[in-house]
């Protein structure tokens, strides 16, 4: 007897607990909670702490209420001007109503793909309007607010409050790019090729010029010195015919001495002349002989 009463106690226990388990419930910081009862909501709780339901009807989903990140696969989008584009974008939200967010979305799970789609169809209908030198300038921000204004009253109805959109990355697709690099290679190289054939030209202007000052100053030094000997032998016959003037014998003599001097310049070291030579007669007479 002692040991029914004792387990029947033990079951009574058990079912003490079952029973304040499936009554009590903890809210957490940072989260809300919907009472559903018997699949219809009934009741919100967003004030953390212990709470209370009904056994058995009553079911509590949670929802986080923090800033939740949804950052998304990659996409193509084509621009206004006809440009393709690989974007990559993350938004920042929050659950605000847990009733519309249940009633509309139900789980996180299930509303992400849904969120994605929004800010997909506002991004896309957006950048289809606008050209890439947009996205490059100052308007990028002016097109980044009005995506997420629009994501932002579509998702309001959800009970989710958009706080953030932004494009984390907006790049030319691999393919575009690897064209567009090389058109600007060869647009590079195009003016490089431009730029030595300039070069080779103006270098040739520059030896045509050299090579004409070279002859106009070499043709005008020989024209100087040319005047200049004329001068210098101007001179000399000068001097020279006052100094003959002055002593006929002795001009005579040196002259005399200087075409033996060059005459014999190129002699050996013996000469065979005949004695009566003229070449010889200054030698026999001196400076003052006569022929």
């Amino acid at each position: 007897m002692k040991r029914s009463l004792r387990g029947i106690g033990v079951l009574g226990g058990f079912a003490l607990l079952w029973l304040v388990s499936s009554t009590l419930y903890t809210l957490p910081e940072g989260q809300k909670a919907l009472v559903i009862r018997l699949g219809a909501p009934v009741d919100v709780n967003e004030q953390p702490g212990l709470k209370w339901k009904l056994p058995i009807v009553d079911s509590v989903q949670f929802f986080d209420t923090r800033l939740q990140t949804l950052a998304p696969a990659p996409e193509q989008v084509i621009l206004g001007d006809e440009k393709r584009l690989e974007v990559e974008t993350y938004t920042r939200y929050r659950i605000v109503d847990p009733l519309r967010f249940y009633q509309s979305l139900h789980t996180d799970l299930q509303a992400r793909p849904q969120l994605n789609q929004l800010v997909s169809t506002s991004l896309r209908r957006e950048l289809g309007k606008v050209q890439l030198k947009a996205l490059l300038s100052t308007e990028r921000s002016q097109i980044v607010a009005r995506i997420q204004a629009e994501v932002a009253e579509r998702a309001r109805p959800l009970g989710v409050a958009v706080t953030e959109v932004r494009l984390h990355r907006a790049d030319l697709p691999l393919e575009t790019s690897q064209a567009i690099y090389d058109r600007m290679k060869s647009a590079r190289q195009q003016e490089a090729k431009e730029l030595r054939a300039q070069g080779a030209q103006w270098a040739q202007q520059i030896q045509a010029k050299a090579d004409r000052d070279r002859t106009v100053i070499l043709s005008e030094a020989e024209r100087q010195s040319a005047i200049t000997r004329g001068e210098g032998d101007a001179k000399a016959n000068q001097i020279l015919a006052q100094a003959f003037s002055k002593d006929p014998k002795f001009y005579k003599f040196y002259r005399s001495m200087q075409t033996y001097r060059q005459a014999l310049a190129g002699s050996g070291a013996t000469l065979v002349l005949s004695p009566d030579s003229a070449l010889l007669h200054d030698f026999r007479s001196g400076p003052g002989g006569q022929r």
